[in-house]
């Protein structure tokens, strides 16, 4: 028995749900969970997520996907169908903060992140004996803003990753780069998105005198900070913080929002329109 993810978006209209229905009850799968969303249901854009399960061998995935297109091509649909058995890799890159790291690797250790995870890369070496502690490899490639070696990064990451997390990887990576990697990568942000773009988000946000910071998971594009939004988490602040306190505070949150996202991401509950995320 295999379970099956199909994530679907078309132009809303009549009939959507039912098709797709009879296509896995024909196939002799099985329902076992269904999400659906619509931006108008008169004309609007219609969004669903449906698990199934399914008897089959490791082939069925690619039989399913050519069984599909008629399907699919009814409602001139942007579609995709994953086998939950087929563990996507991620590949992390981190700088000298290593809050968001320590994290991902206890949830990974723990079971709690579905993913495998074929190295850590960082510029900065003390994260070695970390990563070492949990039986990963560790590559030290140390680019800074005046040699991004995206050349060497790319050279351990096309071939061996699924997507890219950026856990605190304190350089931009170039159009260059994100062009020929070509595949996912989420960024966590210590600000709060749309907002404390750029450099600081947290002196800004003091400057500002709010009373909530936060931090923001984003698919990474080529304008910084830009990305389709997939999670957020807040911290209340009060006047008597200083800098050091919401760096501290919003450490808790940029943890949460990342792990919230890659959660997502991993388990196949994230799907991209225009400049924006639906997240089942």
């Amino acid at each position: 028995m295999r379970k099956f993810v199909l994530l679907f978006q078309c132009q809303d209209r009549k009939g959507i749900v039912a098709k797709i229905s009879d296509f896995i009850l024909k196939i002799g799968g099985n329902i076992i969970a269904a999400d659906q969303y619509s931006t108008d249901p008169q004309g609007g854009h219609f969004f669903i997520r449906v698990e199934f399960i399914l008897d089959g061998g490791r082939e069925k995935r690619q039989v399913l996907l050519e069984a599909f297109k008629p399907v699919a091509q009814e409602f001139n649909a942007s579609w995709n169908l994953y086998d939950q058995a087929e563990t996507l890799r991620m590949g992390i890159l981190v700088s000298e903060p290593d809050h968001c790291l320590v994290d991902l690797l206890y949830l990974w250790n723990a079971g709690e992140l579905n993913a495998q995870i074929p190295f850590v890369l960082s510029n900065c070496e003390k994260h070695r004996k970390l990563v070492a502690g949990y039986n990963l490899p560790f590559y030290y490639v140390p680019a800074d803003k005046h040699n991004r070696r995206e050349s060497e990064i790319l050279a351990y990451c096309l071939e061996a990753t699924d997507f890219l997390v950026l856990a605190r990887y304190m350089l931009v990576l170039s159009a260059d780069f994100l062009h020929k990697y070509n595949k996912d990568i989420i960024n966590i942000h210590h600000g709060f998105l749309p907002s404390f773009k750029g450099v600081d988000p947290y002196g800004q946000a003091l400057k500002k005198g709010v009373k909530v910071i936060g931090s923001t998971a984003h698919f990474v594009d080529a304008q910084l900070d830009e990305g389709p939004i997939i999670a957020q988490e807040v911290e209340y602040v009060s006047h008597k913080d200083t800098r050091q306190d919401l760096i501290r505070k919003g450490r808790h949150a940029e943890k949460k929002a990342l792990a919230h996202a890659i959660s997502s991401y991993v388990d196949y509950r994230i799907i991209k329109h225009e400049n924006k995320t639906i997240v089942f």
